[in-house]
C-alpha cells in the first residue's frame, strides 16, 4: 500500500516568527516532524508543503522531499488544512503517482510518538475508516464552563441546568489533539473534509499535547521535550 507523510509548513507564522523553523531544543522543530515521519518506517515518502524557500532547504536537509512549491492559493491565512492536502495529492497526480493513503503529521509536533501514529495507521485499515485523528480528553467536563463578558469580571454557568451535577456525572468529552490524521483521499478529498462519519481516534494522554501559539507555549513545550528525551523517563516510548 503506498503511504505518503504530509508535512504542511507554510512561511509567515505572525504569532512566532519562522515557528516552524526556529529552533528547538538545539535544531529546527519542524526536523522532529521528518524524523518521526522516517521512523515510522511505513511511507513510500516524506514531503513538506511549503511556499518558502528556506523551509524547503532545511527541510530537504533532514531528508524530506519538497517536489513543488505550495501555491499561493494554499499559502494565505485561510487556506484550511484540507485545501492542503488535497493540492498535494493532486500534484501527485499529475506526477503519475498515485498515494493510497495519506498521513497528514503537522511541523510542530516534536514529542508525537511513532507507535501512536502506526496505531492510526493500523485503526484505518481495520476498521475501513475514512480517517483516524489523534484526541485528547478535556481535564475539565465542559459542560459546567463559565463565560464572563469582554471587560467584566462577572462569571456565569453556560449551561446553568449543570450546575448541581458533579464532575464525575459527566462522560468524558474530547478534542483534536492536533498530532497527525491518517485519511483516505477517495473518501475525504471529495467530501472536502478530515472528519466524516466515519472517522476513528486514538486517545493521547494531555502530557503529549501542546498547541504551540505563544513564547509561553514554546517554554512548555521545551520543558516537556526535556522531560520525556533528556530525563530519560521511557525515552524508547518515542521511537
Amino acid at each position: 500500500m503506498k503511504m505518503l507523510a504530509i508535512i504542511p509548513d507554510r512561511g509567515g507564522s505572525k504569532r512566532i516568527p519562522k515557528k516552524n523553523i526556529r529552533l528547538f531544543c538545539g535544531k529546527p522543530i519542524i526536523s522532529y516532524s521528518i524524523e518521526i515521519a522516517q521512523r515510522c518506517n511505513c511511507f513510500d515518502e516524506v514531503m513538506v508543503s511549503t511556499d518558502s524557500e528556506e523551509i524547503a532547504e532545511i527541510a530537504c536537509q533532514y531528508g524530506a522531499k519538497v517536489p513543488f512549491m505550495r501555491s499561493p492559493e494554499t499559502s494565505n491565512d485561510y487556506a484550511g488544512l484540507v485545501e492542503v492536502i488535497n493540492e498535494v495529492y493532486t500534484e501527485y497526480l499529475k506526477r503519475g503517482r498515485k498515494f493510497i493513503t495519506l498521513c497528514c503529521l503537522l511541523p510542530t509536533v516534536p514529542f508525537v510518538r511513532t507507535d501512536r501514529i502506526l496505531r492510526g495507521r493500523d485503526l484505518l485499515a481495520k476498521e475501513n475508516f475514512d480517517s483516524v485523528l489523534s484526541v485528547t480528553r478535556f481535564s475539565y467536563p465542559i459542560w459546567r464552563a463559565l463565560e464572563r463578558n469582554d471587560g467584566s469580571t462577572a462569571v456565569k454557568m453556560i449551561w446553568p441546568e449543570n450546575y448541581p451535577k458533579r464532575s464525575q456525572d459527566f462522560s468524558p468529552v474530547y478534542h483534536d489533539a492536533g498530532r497527525f490524521y491518517w485519511i483516505n483521499p477517495d473518501q475525504c478529498l471529495p467530501k472536502k473534509r478530515l472528519y466524516t462519519d466515519k472517522t476513528g481516534s486514538i486517545e493521547v494522554p494531555e502530557s503529549e499535547v501542546q498547541d504551540i501559539d505563544t513564547d509561553e507555549d514554546w517554554k512548555i513545550s521545551e520543558f516537556k521535550h526535556r522531560y520525556f528525551f533528556l530525563a530519560a523517563v521511557a525515552p524508547s516510548a518515542f521511537l
